[in-house]
């Protein structure tokens, strides 16, 4: 299986970004690129890990001991594989099947433009001030963009026109009602949704286990996924911030670089909301049983967004917690892994 997994990994390998990273964390730790690679390929051999597996949970930091502890891309594949049947993926990576399949929790409207004719998008947009469209399909926020709509510019059905046009050209076909977030959450960062991803794993007895609660945080754009340049931190049973935020750049924050406000430490409104609100979502799909929803708290309640049948893999990184202990033995307590 290890080598199975380090040949698929070889085969897809982007050697130029893998080199540059080994030569990134040698300038940091003070040793030859060559070593960090040495390094690298054994503990993709030995942890199945990955180049960012390596460089996020800060592998040349830890010892062989403390690595064996960290869930890597080589596990979270294995989970995957094991307890999500791919027939059924399609209800989660399909967002308006999605939006469908989860209207009674989605707490706003929505329309397919893929269905829905010009009239339908005129009489939809009459009562609000902004729109969020996207791609059906896309992930890491790629393609996701939020509309302010003028009332008076709407006045004239050319300008709707237009609007529409760049739309269906965009294939942002899912239009959205946009999300008004808790005010706590706002003054965090307000030019975007904020939300909280939560992985969660149904059990062989059909109970439901929040195996992590990372916090997405929106910086200087519309979306707060990582990769469109946001940033993440991790939150605990209490709701509480505990380690500082990072982006994918590897840069630190334990305030946010735009609003000033306080990350570390932070409160999430409402967090007592978050596990009876997944318990229900995550037995909609019982076929599909590791899940990453992605959720947010409002005024009102809870509302989710959308359910990841491939989530992403969140762990501590050592240097800013001081833990050095990854999550696979909690994940080991509830899959056989």
């Amino acid at each position: 299986m290890k080598i199975k997994y380090v040949l698929k990994k070889l085969k897809n390998m982007r050697f130029k970004e893998y080199f540059n990273k080994a030569e990134e964390i040698g300038s940091k730790v003070n040793k030859s690129k060559f070593n960090i690679l040495f390094d690298m390929a054994k503990c993709a051999f030995k942890y199945g890990s990955g180049y960012m597996d390596y460089f996020e949970f800060e592998f040349y930091l830890l010892n062989d001991e403390e690595r064996s502890t960290y869930l890597t891309g080589r596990y979270n594949n294995e989970i995957i594989k094991k307890y999500n049947k791919k027939e059924y993926w399609h209800i989660l990576s399909d967002k308006v099947e999605f939006n469908n399949k989860f209207r009674n929790y989605l707490g706003r409207d929505f329309i397919d433009l893929k269905t829905a004719s010009f009239k339908d998008f005129k009489e939809f947009i009459s009562n609000k001030d902004k729109i969020i469209v996207k791609p059906v399909n896309s992930c890491g926020g790629k393609g996701i963009e939020v509309i302010s709509l003028d009332k008076d510019k709407l006045k004239n059905e050319y300008n709707i026109l237009k609007i529409y046009n760049k739309i269906v050209k965009n294939e942002q076909f899912l239009v959205e009602e946009y999300i008004v977030q808790n005010k706590e959450l706002s003054r965090l960062y307000d030019k975007s949704v904020n939300s909280l991803r939560v992985l969660t794993f149904l059990d062989d007895k059909g109970k439901v286990h929040i195996m992590n609660t990372i916090l997405k945080i929106g910086n200087n754009g519309d979306v707060d996924n990582f990769s469109s340049g946001g940033m993440y931190t991790f939150v605990n049973e209490q709701g509480q911030v505990y380690v500082p935020a990072i982006d994918e750049k590897g840069n630190i924050f334990s305030k946010h670089p735009i609003s000033k406000e306080n990350i570390l430490g932070f409160n999430v409104p409402n967090y007592d909301l978050v596990l009876p609100f997944v318990t229900e979502l995550a037995k909609m799909v019982p076929e599909v049983r590791y899940i990453g929803w992605d959720i947010v708290l409002t005024e009102e309640g809870i509302l989710v967004i959308e359910g990841n049948e491939f989530p992403g893999i969140f762990q501590v990184k050592p240097s800013i917690s001081g833990i050095r202990i990854g999550d696979l033995p909690k994940y080991r307590k509830y899959m056989k892994i």
